[in-house]
C-alpha cells in the first residue's frame, strides 16, 4: 500500500469514530444536531467552545454524555463573583499530620470541564481559566502542570446586560475556538424530551445510561492528527481568507476578525469535513461553519445594534456576497 492509500485509509477510519462518537451523543440530546455536530466539531479541532442559550437546555447532558463516551474524566465549575483563581487550578496546602507541603489539583484537570455562567466571576478568575486554555498548562506555586490531552472547555455565558456580569474582553473572546447557540427545540423534540426524561425516572438526574464508551482519550488525539491533515485547495485557502477579510470593512461591522478567524475557520472546515467522511475542505464545510467561528469574533456597529440586528443576519449576507470557488 502506497503512502497515500494508506493516508486515505486513517482518513476514512477516523471520520467512521467520529460519526459513531456523534452518534452515540444524539442518544440523549433530542434534536440540537447542528449544536452536537459543531462541539465534536469543537473536540476534532482541538478548540474550546462558548455555549449561549438558556438555562434548562442541555448543556450540562451534552458535556457529560461527550465525557462517558470518549471515556474520559469530567469536571463542572459554577462562576460566581467570589470564585477565586485557585479554586479552578488548585493550590498548594500544609498537611499537619505528615508536616509537608501538598498540592491540590484543581477542578481544570479533567479532558472535559463545563464553565458554567463564566461572565459572573471577576477577570482574574477568568484570566485563569483562559490561560490554561491557551497555553495547555496550569502553574501552581512556580511549577507547571501539563493538561491531558484531549482537552475542551465548554464555557457558558448570560446576556450580558443580566446584573453581576463581566463581560469577557474581545481578546479573551478570541480564544475560544467557537461560539455555539443553543435554541429551543421544535415543540415534537420538547414532547419527546420530557416524555424520555420521566419516564422511570425520579428528581433531575440526568440521565446518560444510554451513552456507552465508543473512543477512548487517546483515539481522539489520533483523530486529531487526522484531522489536521484533511487535504485544502489553494481555492478553498483564498475562499475563507477572503470570508475573514471581507468582516473587517463590512458595512455595519464595527470591529472586524483578526487573522486567529482564520486559522480557526481552516481547522474546523477540516474537522468539518472529516466528519462528513470526506479527504478535503469543500466551500460548504467552511460556510456551515462560519457563524460559529465569526460569530464571537465581530462587534456589530452601534445603529444595528439598536435595530435589533444579530451577528448571524449580518454574517448571512456577508457570507453570501463571497464567492464561492467552482473547481
Amino acid at each position: 500500500m502506497d503512502a497515500e492509500s494508506e493516508a486515505r485509509q486513517t482518513l476514512t477510519a477516523a471520520g467512521e469514530r467520529v460519526r459513531e462518537l456523534e452518534a452515540m451523543i444524539g442518544r440523549t440530546m433530542i434534536g440540537q444536531r447542528q449544536v452536537i455536530r459543531e462541539i465534536i466539531v469543537a473536540l476534532v479541532a482541538g478548540g474550546h467552545v462558548l455555549v449561549e442559550g438558556l438555562p434548562g437546555l442541555g448543556k450540562t447532558l451534552l458535556v457529560r454524555s461527550l465525557a462517558k463516551a470518549v471515556g474520559g474524566k469530567y469536571s463542572r465549575v459554577q462562576f460566581t463573583p467570589d470564585l477565586m483563581p485557585s479554586d479552578i487550578t488548585g493550590h498548594v496546602l500544609f498537611d499537619m499530620k505528615s508536616e509537608t507541603f501538598r498540592m491540590r489539583r484543581g477542578p481544570i484537570f479533567c479532558n472535559f470541564l463545563l464553565g458554567d455562567e463564566i461572565n459572573r466571576a471577576p477577570a482574574k478568575t477568568q484570566a485563569a481559566l483562559l490561560e490554561a486554555m491557551q497555553e495547555e498548562q496550569v502553574t501552581i506555586e512556580g511549577s507547571a502542570l501539563e493538561l491531558k490531552q484531549p482537552f475542551l472547555v465548554m464555557a457558558t455565558q448570560n446576556p450580558v446586560e443580566q446584573e453581576g456580569t463581566y463581560p469577557l474582553p474581545q481578546a479573551q473572546l478570541d480564544r475560544f475556538l467557537l461560539n455555539v447557540r443553543i435554541a429551543y427545540p421544535s415543540e415534537e423534540e420538547e414532547r419527546q424530551l420530557v416524555r424520555q426524561v420521566t419516564t422511570d425516572a425520579v428528581g433531575n438526574q440526568l440521565d446518560v445510561s444510554a451513552i456507552s464508551e465508543v473512543i477512548t482519550p487517546e483515539d481522539v488525539v489520533a483523530i486529531q492528527q487526522a484531522a489536521a491533515r484533511v487535504e485544502v485547495d489553494e481555492a478553498i485557502l483564498g475562499y475563507l481568507i477572503d470570508i475573514v477579510r471581507r468582516s473587517r470593512n463590512w458595512q455595519g461591522i464595527e470591529t472586524g476578525a483578526g487573522p486567529r478567524a482564520g486559522i480557526a475557520l481552516l481547522r474546523c472546515a477540516r474537522a468539518q469535513a472529516l466528519s462528513d467522511g470526506n479527504h478535503f475542505v469543500t466551500p460548504d464545510d467552511v460556510k456551515q461553519i462560519a457563524p460559529a467561528v465569526l460569530r464571537h469574533r465581530i462587534k456589530l456597529g452601534a445603529d444595528l445594534e439598536i435595530e435589533g440586528y444579530r451577528a448571524d443576519d449580518v454574517l448571512k449576507d456577508l457570507l453570501a456576497s463571497v464567492e464561492v470557488p467552482r473547481r
